[in-house]
């Protein structure tokens, strides 16, 4: 049996233009996307230009977040979960903590182990430095993210960048410095922005601290609900940030924490969050994610709990023991579509990167706030969106369940609170997309 003859991509453009009947094929079948991305209606390997993207070498570590109000309390969840197989434990804190008492029993397990430090110190640091020298440590310094974040500096610009850069000169092992993306995502940035002001924010590191400091930085990201967009983010970054420091004369992999994003979870049938954040997660493994960390289904209203804890942490469990998603990043390479996208991402996030440096850099455009007026340009976009049902949320703005009921199962407050302290700059605010829908419910709930 002789094999069907091949045919081009314009053979394929030819045939479907007849078919079209006259009307327009760049009107009728390109869309256009908010960052002006373009899908076609097909992929041919005629236009095929694959990105040299690096991939992992290894599977991708299972994360469980543990809030610090008890170090024994805290250190019996982080035991009893890397029994029940999480690999990497992130561990968040408003202050000072006593670290022996809370890596007890934990220590030399091949455990990853992240921190996200509401404060910074110095001699802090320095002493859990000594205690982990011989762990696999990220720390997740981010003085830039926390400026962006609450709008001030942990002290002051100079204080802040001298304890960073004091830091770095004790500390060459481990990585240090983070960049987190999941705020600007979380806010209402476009992929292309994210991408870009992740790149830009980097760059203020690597242009204080020299590119020497290129392998200690960890990229935090929030990963939406556009499935394949999302993977195509990831790779269009670690592509980009190769060619960043390479200016540097060095090389580094980007490495990536990623977790479903907090803009597009709900209120009410909060369930389908379970659906969210199941797509959010492959993606995040497809795109090439070093660390996932996922969110539980209820974390919007309820306080944690064992049972929401338990359901996310399967859900990463199931994906990769049993759904074949080990080291499945693989998969995405040589996919036409996603690569076209990926090419497309880079090239709009690199010229933004451009524009912004040219303009005094993302510090300066952070304090005249302008990155904050770009995003809540985005922002209002997505709003109006979601408002008028073209942007859907499945139980929310489309299909709502009427007799779903909510009033009385807040145990924490779901919706942003005004915070009336003095800043040196606009703070970049988190918000959800369903919340004014949600307010009106809750208002309206007999």
């Amino acid at each position: 049996m002789q094999d069907f003859e091949s045919s081009s991509a314009a053979a394929w453009k030819q045939k479907i233009q007849f078919e079209l009947n006259g009307a327009n094929y760049n009107e009728t079948l390109l869309a256009k996307t908010d960052e002006g991305i373009t899908i076609k209606p097909f992929y041919h390997l005629d236009d095929f230009k694959k990105l040299k993207i690096p991939v992992l070498d290894e599977d991708f570590k299972i994360c469980r977040k543990i809030s610090i109000t008890s170090e024994e309390e805290a250190n019996k969840k982080a035991v009893d979960v890397i029994q029940r197989g999480a690999n990497s434990l992130k561990f968040i804190a408003k202050k000072p903590f006593n670290s022996n008492q809370l890596f007890t029993h934990i220590l030399n397990k091949k455990i990853e182990f992240h921190f996200q430090l509401d404060f910074l110190s110095e001699e802090f640091i320095t002493e859990l430095t000594e205690l982990l020298k011989n762990e696999t440590v990220f720390y997740n310094i981010d003085i830039i993210g926390n400026l962006a974040r609450s709008g001030n500096w942990y002290k002051s610009l100079n204080d802040d960048f001298k304890i960073v850069e004091n830091l770095l000169k004790k500390n060459t092992s481990h990585f240090l410095l983070s960049v987190n993306i999941n705020l600007y995502q979380n806010a209402g940035a476009n992929i292309v922005q994210q991408v870009a002001y992740a790149l830009l924010h980097v760059n203020e590191y690597l242009t204080k601290f020299g590119g020497a400091i290129a392998n200690q930085i960890q990229f935090n990201f929030a990963i939406g609900t556009h499935y394949f967009f999302e993977i195509a983010k990831i790779r269009a970054f670690k592509y980009l940030y190769n060619l960043i420091v390479a200016e540097y004369e060095t090389t580094a992999n980007a490495q990536i924490f990623a977790e479903p994003s907090l803009r597009n979870k709900t209120l009410y049938d909060y369930n389908v969050n379970m659906l969210r954040t199941t797509t959010e997660s492959m993606s995040a493994i497809l795109g090439g994610a070093n660390t996932i960390s996922n969110n539980a289904y209820d974390a919007v209203f309820h306080h944690e709990n064992e049972f929401g804890n338990r359901i996310a942490r399967n859900q990463l469990l199931i994906l990769k023991e049993e759904s074949h998603f080990k080291n499945a990043q693989h998969i995405a390479t040589n996919s036409y579509y996603i690569e076209a996208i990926t090419k497309q991402i880079a090239e709009k996030a690199l010229t933004l990167f451009k524009e912004i440096e040219k303009s005094g850099g993302f510090l300066r455009q952070l304090k005249e706030g302008t990155i904050q007026r770009k995003i809540v340009e985005n922002a209002k976009k997505e709003q109006a969106q979601f408002n008028s049902g073209e942007l859907v949320l499945v139980g929310t703005n489309k299909y709502p369940n009427e007799q779903d009921k909510m009033k009385h199962e807040l145990q924490v407050h779901p919706f942003v609170e005004q915070n009336s302290k003095k800043t040196l700059i606009i703070p970049i605010i988190s918000r959800r997309l369903a919340e004014k829908l949600e307010l009106k419910r809750l208002k309206n709930e007999a």
